[in-house]
């Protein structure tokens, strides 16, 4: 079975085939991939527009997912508005240095890593999965796997961010895994 994810994020889309152990193409691998605006208030609804735009284009099942850092400090953001919270094309760098300045001071630093998965099939059937990890955002970056936020969270239960795990070991602990282990489930059933 073969899907396109909606994502020309190279790291997410090799990090979700390791996950599901089918192929995988991203919009880096297709013709003429549409532009897609994250304009929805949701993780959801955002993850939804990206599967229907993408079945649409090319009528191969799609998975379009919108995944964030929400952090309590922070009432939530920044949420939705994660991969653009330090502007555009940032780094990890770039990330973890804005969010670590705007909690610069603050006590309450717990957070949680929310992943949600459309999955649009041509007939179409549409499903909404999420994954959720919790955990805590430490004063300084660590790590050198993983991106985004990677070195600056660290799980519930460990002492070591997602930048230091070995990637083999995050893919099965992280938001992302448990939303895409039942999507796994749901795609194999």
């Amino acid at each position: 079975m073969k899907f396109i994810l909606a994502t020309k994020n190279k790291h997410k889309a090799q990090e979700i085939a390791k996950i599901l152990g089918v192929e995988i193409l991203s919009l880096l691998d297709v013709d003429n991939p549409p532009k897609i605006i994250e304009n929805k208030k949701t993780f959801e609804g955002n993850a939804l527009k990206k599967a229907q735009v993408v079945i649409k284009k090319y009528n191969l099942p799609a998975m379009g997912d919108d995944s964030g850092l929400m952090v309590d400090y922070l009432k939530g953001a920044p949420g939705i508005k994660s991969a653009r919270y330090a502007g555009p094309n940032p780094t990890k760098e770039k990330l973890c240095k804005k969010l670590l300045k705007n909690m610069q001071g603050a006590k309450k630093r717990s957070a949680k890593f929310v992943c949600c998965v459309a999955i649009a099939w041509p007939d179409g059937k549409t499903k909404i999965i999420k994954g959720e990890v919790r955990g805590r955002i430490i004063n300084e970056m660590r790590g050198q796997h993983g991106f985004g936020y990677d070195p600056v969270f660290v799980p519930l239960g460990y002492s070591k961010t997602f930048a230091e795990m070995k990637p083999s070991f995050k893919n099965k602990i992280s938001h992302r895994a448990k939303a895409f282990r039942k999507v796994k489930q749901l795609i194999l059933c």
